[in-house]
């Protein structure tokens, strides 16, 4: 909301109560206008009528029980009030035992059918009751009636709400130096050389933005991880975060390096069936329990991408993993042991290797141990079929992983809403007990009755002041912290509530905008990964084409390795001619994918290996429709641009004109995909650019020479 249109509803609306707030009021507007405030910004209402109503019948808070976490819903009320409708709540007041008081009861009740972070909450004119079994359900009821307030006009409603999966957590890239792994939007949030005496006011901010999603964990340091985590030195720098975070009932993890025995502990191996190996893990494990009480596990990367595991020592992946959930036994804490492993063979399938070493290993895994699955079976391409793990592993809980920096989707220049591809995931049908056996219920351990069930999202904060560089990516951590509760919601509603609570809540503005959120990740696949093409991105950096790659430290770290592009034609045969990865799937499932004819073209090339002139459903030729989606997905970045110019005046200026640069960079850049994949691919096909479709203005040669100035930067 522009400073001037607030003036104006001051003005207006100006009171006692206003007079004394307008100057801290002010003050939070400047600084929600650069996007630091992210989904917590409760600017005024701008109904009069619906922000009288609502003041009417929220005139205090009360609550029932005096806890630490109680009082701290209701700071957080009063704080959303204060914003929402220009004057906070009365002095707190003991709770009222008849209705009819115009006020907020927080009410603990045992008697609840909820679980520990459910709650419900009750609104009416003549006053509001939110309701829980535990505080943290309570705190999590304050967000949401908060949400709602935002969402609809004060006429009665009653929400009851409580998370489906158990463990929804961040999994940060972060390492001791202050980089992050992945990260586009600064250096680490966390500053490891002042903690534990300084504690940045923006830990808090952090720890808030994840509780108003109902986030209850975070793996601080990447998953690439240095022993030095585990060292007293850092143990206390955690304590001081788990304490800033505990309140808001957030977990702390740590990943792990499996080699830490020999390179912290000084033995000879790290083998997990040595004795000496499995009682040092078990005395850290009491160490770390003496820093924080309540530490959440272990974050396991082994024996993938060069990191040591189990199988450096003829192990595998369950003795590993087993090992470290003996060191937890007597603790509440898990083991979270990634499934992200794959070996260096130049007539494999990279997409096969998680499910070869994995599946065998089913039921095997202690019950503290979970194992987490990317998404899909290569590495967070942009589009990616579902990963065949997931309804395979019936007696072995699987946790979802996903990306929400991103790493292989434009980074923080390009604009790319990913609630839609979570929920393309999520609603996946496995088919593993028949039809309706989504990958949403594996992961929420509903289809294969598990107890525990996690959801992850690699974070995609830093230190600028908006948190994700592209003020959009706030968007990607707001969907996954909504899906992480409730794997089932509707993508669409998680865009509009982030618009409402973030950008605007005009009614032109929030539909603008949410059919833009909606639209930009298949406009994005569109002018680089067309019909099923993955990994063609710039070597390391992972940052523009370079269809052209065909050599790199392993095989399956080039382009070509993936398309195998040639005169007869592209694609990646899985179907059994070359690999036979469609097998791993239910048979259902293979038939959605394993006809050309009809397979769904976003998955073509992923599965089919086919001619230039293989004539698809659409009456193009394979040619021609590869090379039109190119020239679209250009033509929909520069829609894009004139449609966020459209909601200019509904829009915080600094924001817009942020954005408005970046898709001045998107435009440019889908430009060198488009160039570069085309006039590539046109060496092969020797067909021409499809009638109508301007051809490139620049040659193969001059687009090369731009990935090679990238890599000198």
């Amino acid at each position: 909301m522009e400073i001037q249109a607030v003036t104006m509803i001051l003005i207006k609306t100006m009171n006692k109560s206003l007079l004394s707030f307008v100057g801290i009021f002010f003050v939070f507007l400047v600084t929600a206008q650069d996007g630091s405030s992210l989904w917590l910004g409760y600017s005024i209402l701008e109904n009069e009528t619906e922000r009288a109503a609502y003041a009417e019948s929220l005139q205090f808070i009360s609550f029932s029980d005096s806890t630490e976490r109680m009082q701290l819903a209701s700071k957080e009320l009063q704080k959303g009030l204060q914003g929402l409708l220009g004057n906070s709540p009365h002095e707190k007041k003991k709770l009222p035992n008849q209705k009819g008081m115009y006020g907020v009861q927080l009410q603990l009740d045992e008697d609840l059918t909820l679980s520990k972070e459910g709650f419900e909450i009750e609104y009416t004119p003549q006053g509001t009751t939110i309701k829980a079994k535990k505080d943290l359900g309570i705190l999590y009821g304050v967000y949401a009636f908060l949400r709602e307030m935002q969402l609809r006009k004060p006429e009665p409603f009653t929400v009851v709400d409580q998370p489906k999966v158990k463990i929804r957590m961040l999994n940060h890239w972060d390492n001791a130096n202050g980089t992050v792994e992945r990260g586009y939007a600064g250096s680490s949030i966390w500053k490891w050389f002042e903690l534990p005496y300084r504690l940045d006011p923006r830990y808090e901010d952090y720890a808030r933005a994840n509780a108003a999603l109902g986030i209850n964990g975070v793996t601080l340091n990447n998953v690439n991880a240095s022993s030095r985590f585990l060292t007293s030195e850092y143990l206390e720098k955690i304590k001081a975060l788990a304490d800033v975070f505990r309140p808001y009932g957030i977990q702390i993890y740590i990943s792990v390096n499996f080699r830490s025995p020999k390179t912290l502990g000084g033995l000879a191996t790290s083998d997990p069936l040595d004795p000496a190996v499995r009682k040092w893990w078990k005395d850290k494990t009491r160490e770390i329990h003496q820093y924080i009480p309540d530490f959440g596990g272990f974050l396991v990367k082994a024996n993938s991408e060069g990191e040591p595991g189990p199988q450096d020592y003829g192990r595998t992946h369950k003795d590993g993993a087993n090992m470290l959930a003996d060191a937890l036994q007597g603790y509440e804490g898990i083991v979270i042991w990634r499934a992200f492993v794959y070996k260096a063979d130049p007539n494999g399938d990279r997409f096969k290797e998680a499910y070869k070493q994995f599946k065998p290993l089913d039921g095997t895994f202690d019950p503290k141990v979970i194992v987490q699955v990317k998404n899909g079976p290569i590495d967070f391409m942009p589009r990616e079929p579902f990963h065949p793990l997931f309804g395979a592993l019936p007696n072995t809980p699987l946790a979802m992983e996903f990306q929400i920096t991103q790493e292989y989707l434009g980074q923080a220049t390009h604009w790319v809403y990913l609630g839609g591809m979570y929920q393309e995931c999520l609603r996946s049908d496995t088919y593993a007990k028949g039809p309706g056996s989504s990958v949403a219920k594996v992961i929420d351990g509903s289809l294969f009755e598990h107890e525990i069930s996690l959801m992850a999202g690699v974070a995609n904060t830093g230190s600028d002041a908006n948190w994700t560089g592209h003020p959009m990516g706030q968007s990607n951590w707001y969907a996954f912290g909504r899906l992480a509760w409730n794997p089932e919601m509707d993508a669409a509603t998680i865009a509009k509530e982030w618009v409402v609570q973030s950008l605007s809540r005009k009614e032109e503005a929030v539909s603008t905008l949410t059919d833009l959120m909606m639209s930009s990740h298949a406009t994005y696949v569109k002018y680089t990964y067309p019909l099923g093409l993955h990994h063609m991105m710039g070597e390391g950096h992972h940052y523009g084409p370079q269809p052209w790659l065909d050599k790199s430290g392993r095989p399956d770290w080039t382009s070509v390795y993936y398309h195998r592009a040639s005169a007869s034609g592209i694609g990646f045969d899985r179907t059994g001619n070359y690999s036979d990865a469609l097998d791993l799937y239910h048979p259902e499932v293979q038939e959605n994918w394993k006809d050309p004819q009809s397979c769904s073209l976003d998955y073509l090339l992923w599965f089919h290996h086919l001619p230039w002139d293989f004539k698809l459903n659409t009456g193009n030729t394979l040619w021609d429709e590869l090379i039109t989606r190119y020239y679209e997905g250009v033509a929909e970045v520069e829609q894009m641009s004139t449609r966020w110019e459209s909601v200019q005046a509904q829009i915080p200026s600094p924001i817009y004109e942020n954005i408005r640069g970046r898709l001045k960079i998107q435009a440019k850049e889908a430009l060198w995909w488009r160039d570069a994949c085309t006039l590539y691919f046109k060496e092969f096909s020797q067909l021409p650019i499809p009638e109508g479709l301007t051809p490139p203005s620049r040659t193969l040669e001059e687009v090369k020479k731009l990935e090679a100035i990238y890599h000198l930067r």
